[in-house]
């Protein structure tokens, strides 16, 4: 059975101390397994205090990001890949030092719209400094979950194909995609193909729906995709993903277009994505039972 998270800007933007514990509590008393946080500073956190309040609240944590400009990691200037490299050294610490696993995100690129296409050049500097990077995160015992977005958050991995090269050039065992439904259903031919086809190199979901509210409420082929998931075997973590203006950081806001507020009450929607994914994921686990079974007399 899958395990559902929730991202932490579902209940707010900031890192003060009470910020993150009712983000914490309130994501446990929902029945979510994991929280996501995003662009915590560490320098500006506790995190001997946030991890032990994960353990005692027994939330798993998963910590993800997007390089900024000035630390793209794709870039022709040297200064820029470096300062890049130690963002992504100092995330991995982070995830480590809570006690997660997984490190998620844009991290092969700048987060942002891009002005010109990707260059070769630039792709062989990003795997070549990613490789790097994947070394030190597999001796923190951290994967590295490369977030595929559409074409106006980067020019380097906009389908899990792309992801898929990507991930054989830098030929590290504990690299993997972080697949995005909101993202999927803008840039793939079918979304539920191209889950079954990346199979085996998922490292982490986000479910999010097509205007980033309610799920159910926009136009994403949610069956088709939970099909997909139980098709593959899939029980690691389904984390829900939604952004309305009246919670979003302004940084981010202007990064994903964040415009309108789709959601005013954040624990109804809560409690209606851990209700939609629980039975979504049921209700194809028994399709494809019925679909298995001979029932013959």
């Amino acid at each position: 059975m899958s395990k559902i998270g929730v991202h932490s800007f579902v209940w707010s933007a900031g890192s003060s101390k009470g910020e993150l514990e009712s983000a914490m509590v309130r994501s446990h008393e929902l029945g979510f397994d994991l929280i996501e946080f995003s662009y915590i500073d560490p320098a500006q956190v506790d995190v001997k205090w946030l991890a032990a309040r994960l353990r005692e609240l027994k939330l798993d944590v998963a910590i993800s990001m997007g390089l900024p400009p000035e630390g793209d990691i794709s870039s022709d200037d040297a200064s820029t890949v470096a300062h890049g490299t130690e963002i992504l050294k100092t995330a991995i610490a982070l995830t480590r030092d809570l006690g997660g696993t997984k490190l998620a995100g844009i991290l092969s690129s700048a987060h942002g719209k891009q002005e010109a296409a990707l260059t070769r050049q630039g792709w062989d500097t990003s795997v070549t400094t990613f490789a790097k990077v994947a070394d030190y995160a597999r001796d923190a015992g951290v994967t590295l979950n490369l977030e595929v977005v559409n074409r106006f958050e980067s020019n380097m991995l906009n389908t899990a194909a792309q992801g898929m090269a990507y991930i054989a050039d830098v030929g590290a065992s504990n690299v993997f995609l972080h697949l995005d439904t909101f993202h999927m259903n803008i840039e793939e031919a079918d979304v539920g193909l191209a889950i079954r086809h990346a199979a085996d190199k998922i490292g982490y979901i986000h479910i999010g729906e097509s205007h980033r509210g309610y799920l159910g409420t926009g136009n994403i082929d949610f069956a088709a995709i939970f099909d997909a998931l139980v098709a593959i075997g899939w029980h690691d973590y389904v984390t829900f993903e939604s952004f309305s203006s009246a919670i979003v950081d302004r940084a981010l806001s202007l990064k994903t277009a964040i415009w309108r507020d789709l959601w005013t009450d954040n624990v109804a929607l809560a409690k209606h994505a851990h209700s939609f994914i629980t039975l979504g994921m049921e209700t194809a686990r028994l399709k494809a039972e019925l679909t298995q079974k001979a029932h013959l007399p």
